[in-house]
């Protein structure tokens, strides 16, 4: 696996936008203010020709102008780290105009984003064997003031942290609005994680659980969408890094508890979990909802009971933020104990780079 090089103090941060990009409120406005706030920590910026577009369907403009895009700005020297725009629909459909052959063959950059973005974020360790970040978008760093996670996710490009925790409370209601677009993070309701192993719940007081593995996942409305396409090589990844084991995570946007059941049963017989250590499964966007007497935990978990390892869910990522930071393809240790989580990279290619 190849980590990218830490964004220096007075790096340039580069923006792109193969999903959709910012041009309305308020991820306008939030994306301006982010630019600020960078600029005003020292950074220089690089913007991409599609991040105000909105000429596309489900992303900010053509799949080949968006594929080529993401393509010229990786493999330039314009930018040291990239950061997405935003999420969006049909970011699959830029995947035949990106030259990952070319992306191989580049000098490795960070490349922060979620949501959609995992048709990059997951392709980048899987297809090129470079880590990748998922994690918020661009616009949310133009909140005023930063959450934590906002601080957290700057401070792994820049080097300076390798060690994240749970955040105490997550957002369920956003106050961000055409009107109101730097509102921070409505965080209300306390993190109550749950852990599943072999199908059954552990009482949290019991429960302690430490393990290392290579991370891989995003989101799982996109991870299955790619199951199968001829840009999926999961099952060459999972066996590359056997000897590692897969810290699988996932969390997901627009699936109902019964999709996201389905997803799982397809992911499961492809043979993506070979090698599995645990699974990492972020709050649904669906959250508390119930159809037919399924709800979110045994959409997953009666699935994976037969690899009796743990099913942490809950956890602080995905479309109810706040999101740690989370690097894709990376070597990585995880510790739960009770209500709490950790997580640590080993990374000393991108840790040792810092200024």
């Amino acid at each position: 696996m190849r980590y990218p090089k830490s964004l220096s103090k007075e790096g340039c941060i580069g923006f792109v936008a193969p999903s959709f990009g910012c041009a309305t409120e308020p991820y306008k406005s939030a994306f301006e203010q982010a630019q600020k706030n960078f600029s005003a920590m020292g950074h220089s910026l690089w913007l991409g020709p599609n991040c105000y577009a909105a000429e596309g369907i489900g992303i900010s403009n053509t799949p080949q102008k968006c594929g080529e895009e993401l393509t010229a700005a990786y493999c330039g020297e314009e930018s040291d780290v990239l950061i997405s725009c935003g999420g969006g629909e049909l970011m699959c459909e830029t995947l035949d105009f990106v030259d990952f052959e070319a992306i191989k063959k580049a000098k490795p950059k960070w490349y922060l984003g979620y949501s959609d973005n995992t048709h990059f974020t997951y392709l980048l360790p899987t297809l090129c064997d470079i880590a990748a970040i998922y994690g918020p978008c661009a616009a949310a760093f133009g909140m005023k003031p930063w959450h934590p996670s906002l601080t957290d996710a700057y401070e792994l490009l820049r080097g300076e942290k390798s060690s994240f925790a749970a955040y105490p409370l997550w957002e369920k209601e956003s106050l961000k609005s055409e009107e109101n677009p730097l509102a921070p993070y409505h965080v209300t309701e306390p993190r109550i994680l749950h852990t599943f192993c072999a199908g059954k719940e552990i009482p949290q007081e019991e429960v302690e659980w430490s393990a290392s593995g290579r991370l891989l996942g995003g989101c799982l409305d996109c991870l299955v969408n790619l199951l199968g396409t001829t840009y999926d090589k999961t099952t060459e990844f999972v066996e590359r890094y056997k000897e590692d084991g897969i810290l699988w995570f996932w969390e997901s946007c627009d699936l109902n508890v019964m999709a996201i059941r389905r997803a799982v049963w397809q992911m499961k017989r492809a043979g993506w979990f070979r090698y599995v250590k645990g699974f990492l499964i972020g709050r649904p966007y669906c959250f508390g909802q119930e159809i037919m007497g399924l709800d979110q935990y045994h959409a997953v978990v009666d699935l994976l009971a037969e690899y009796s390892v743990p099913v942490v869910m809950d956890l602080d990522f995905g479309h109810l933020p706040p999101m740690m930071p989370l690097v894709c393809g990376a070597d990585a240790q995880v510790e739960v104990k009770k209500n709490e989580m950790q997580i640590r990279y080993a990374m000393t290619d991108t840790i040792t780079n810092k200024e």
